[in-house]
């Protein structure tokens, strides 16, 4: 039987070991595959640092935490657009049905790295061919309420990366919670993601003609193989967060969060954020990532956004954020939402 006690010592346990896992970490970059799930995908989340484990109540806590998704009470749909490093361009689409104390969702992400000529050394102008690449990642969510303070959820996705005629696919699952605790609605969130099978590229370009033993001589020189690619695991993520309205004034508000996150192929680090709620309908946002981690070109994230009631119960959401990210060209991003 799940009570209030056990929970409160579950989370405890889980902030103890985050926390003292910080302490020590060694960076494992270029080490899995499908890097791309490791972007932010919501302009409010990137703007508060990606501190988002604990305020994921929206249809985008789906990418951060679905143990959220069923807080909203409502059913919302989001699409976000992110203009990506060195000029790619990164799409969220999302929706959740809200269920009364459940809610269900979807989600689709994708990256596109754009097109190019495809070369050769003897043909430096172009082959009259064009290659691409896209990664792909889709997403069934489910989220119920256990007690009105807490909540568990889940997502099953599909994972396809797709390099010219290359390809590979893989499945895995999110699980998260969040729990508001008695002080202050305090809100404390966890999740785990990308928990699934290898990825391993293939198509046609690896099949290639060999010569088995080249020194020998009266046997068949082209025989037909497949070269094999090394199947790469996953990047596993876990996030902690704790989040908290530090001022609340009628329809104004004050929240700080912040995040433990702890990737499979990086080093662990802290995100923090605020977000200030000028009579619920006018946001200021600002927040620091990747706290402590060494060479990091992230760090620090602004935006905004505002909120319009319009006929009935439906309210149209806007948000942008500016991401300032070092040697590389800075980050927008802009998204809208409509809730009914």
């Amino acid at each position: 039987m799940i009570t209030t006690r056990n929970i409160r010592s579950a989370l405890t346990l889980t902030l103890v070991l985050c926390g003292s896992s910080l302490l020590q970490g060694q960076a494992k970059v270029g080490t899995t595959a499908a890097p791309f799930l490791g972007i932010s995908v919501s302009p409010r989340a990137a703007a508060m640092g990606s501190a988002y484990a604990a305020m994921a109540s929206d249809a985008t806590g789906m990418y951060y935490n679905p143990g959220g998704i069923s807080r909203s009470g409502t059913s919302q749909f989001v699409f976000a657009h992110t203009s990506w490093l060195v000029n790619t361009d990164l799409n969220w689409f999302g929706f959740v049905l809200n269920l009364g104390e459940s809610a269900l969702g979807i989600s689709v992400t994708q990256l596109d790295y754009g097109e190019e000529m495809v070369t050769t050394v003897l043909e430096p102008e172009g082959t009259g061919e064009r290659w691409a690449a896209r990664d792909l990642a889709a997403t069934v969510s489910f989220g119920r309420n256990l007690t009105d303070r807490f909540s568990l959820g889940g997502n099953v996705k599909y994972i396809h990366q797709k390099i010219w005629n290359e390809t590979g696919s893989a499945f895995a699952v999110d699980l998260g919670l969040l729990y508001i605790t008695p002080f202050n609605d305090m809100r404390i969130g966890m999740s785990i993601s990308n928990f699934g099978s290898d990825l391993r590229m293939e198509g046609k370009d690896l099949i290639q003609r060999v010569d088995l033993d080249p020194t020998a001589t009266g046997h068949n020189e082209t025989i037909v193989g497949n070269l094999k690619t090394d199947p790469w695991p996953l990047p596993l993520f876990f996030r902690v967060g704790v989040a908290m309205d530090v001022i609340r004034m009628s329809r104004n508000r004050l929240t700080v969060a912040v995040d433990a996150f702890r990737p499979s192929d990086n080093t662990e680090t802290l995100n923090a954020g605020a977000e200030l709620a000028v009579m619920d309908m006018f946001f200021l946002r600002a927040g620091y990532k990747s706290l402590f981690r060494e060479d990091s070109e992230a760090g620090l994230t602004m935006g905004m956004g505002v909120t319009m009631a319009l006929a009935g119960s439906v309210q149209w959401h806007l948000d942008y954020t500016f991401i300032n990210y070092g040697l590389f060209e800075d980050i927008h991003m802009l998204a809208v939402a409509v809730g009914f």
